[in-house]
């Protein structure tokens, strides 16, 4: 293979560079061309990160709109809502803990960690490994990588371990009689306990891989390589578990990550030090090149917070990993 650009039907960078969104044209030609455009910091200054800025509130949260009490509490609701916004302030523009804004949004969300180490309430008093990493991850990514208490998040992860060595949603495996959906399963007052004989999710194991991959130091663990094989080893199948269980969601990418989809893996697959001459790492590289719009753009196959410029990210990290592996 040569340069990842000669690999894909249609040449994007034109595209990224006349996006008209700053931050957007700031990392093509960072990640892309090797030119540095200025400090990333003064990305944090521009309209759309400012605008959500303005809507934290003083306990560092962000307030979720609506939602349903039979399901969770407001203050998880909340969580759940810092969560998101940290996704698109940290992924899309790299905010770090140099802004007070992440470290307010840090101390929210390490609020909800439990003795054990896990971070809990988005499903009530039920173990999450998914949410768990998800917010792990755009902790490692801000500077929190050193934290004590993200220490503690990484030994319950490893420990919430399926015997295959893959995650699962404990809930899913073990659910009690009496609770025959989620929504019952989310009022039980205490942690249902994980049937850890039960196989692996790659839905739920391809999230906690990514707060691995962003890790240094646990990128490099035996735990994670082995739970990479068989993540791999699951593109473009059927989850054994109900939560987006079809073999199509592998193919519903967007960035920023949101679920387990083949861009998301790709991502940290590479991390975790997958080459391209894994077969498996293939199919995934092949299904990204043919599935490039004849615009030049990927589309994002599901939608997050009106964003106009979702298909461009979701274009600009797709050239990020194809570039990755094949240059």
């Amino acid at each position: 293979m040569e340069d990842w650009r000669t690999q894909v039907a249609v040449d994007t960078l034109a595209l990224l560079l006349d996006s008209g969104n700053e931050a957007i044209e700031n990392f093509t030609y960072r990640d892309l061309l090797d030119e540095e455009k200025g400090p990333v910091e003064s990305l944090w200054e521009l309209p759309q990160p400012v605008k959500m800025l303005r809507r934290q509130r003083d306990d560092g949260s962000w307030k979720y709109p609506g939602g349903k009490r039979d399901i969770r509490s407001q203050r998880d609701y909340d969580q759940l809502q810092t969560y998101k916004v940290l996704m698109d302030l940290v992924a899309k523009f790299e905010f770090n803990r140099e802004h007070p804004a992440i470290q307010r949004a840090a101390e929210f969300l390490f609020g909800f960690q439990t003795e054990q180490g896990d971070l809990r309430g988005i499903y009530r008093e039920q173990y999450s490994p998914n949410y768990t990493a998800g917010i792990t991850e755009l902790l490692v990514k801000a500077g929190y990588e050193d934290d004590r208490r993200i220490e503690k998040v990484f030994s319950w992860l490893l420990d919430m371990r399926q015997d295959d060595g893959g995650w699962a949603v404990p809930m899913r495996t073990g659910v009690p009689k009496g609770t025959s959906t989620i929504k019952e399963a989310f009022w039980v007052e205490e942690p249902i306990q994980p049937d850890r004989s039960g196989p692996f999710s790659h839905w739920c194991t391809g999230i906690v891989l990514r707060a691995f991959a962003a890790h240094q130091d646990y990128r490099h663990a035996p735990e994670a390589l082995a739970a990479g094989n068989l993540l791999k080893s699951r593109f473009f199948k059927a989850d054994p578990y109900p939560d987006r269980k079809a073999a199509y969601f592998w193919e519903k990418i967007r960035y920023p990550f949101w679920w387990t989809d083949v861009l998301s893996a790709l991502d940290s697959l590479w991390w975790l030090g997958f080459s391209r001459e894994d077969e498996d790492i293939q199919k995934g590289l092949h299904w990204l090149i043919a599935n490039q719009e004849e615009s030049g753009l990927w589309k994002a196959r599901y939608l997050s917070g009106g964003d106009k410029d979702i298909h461009l990210w979701t274009t600009l990290h797709v050239c990020r990993v194809l570039r990755r592996y094949l240059d």
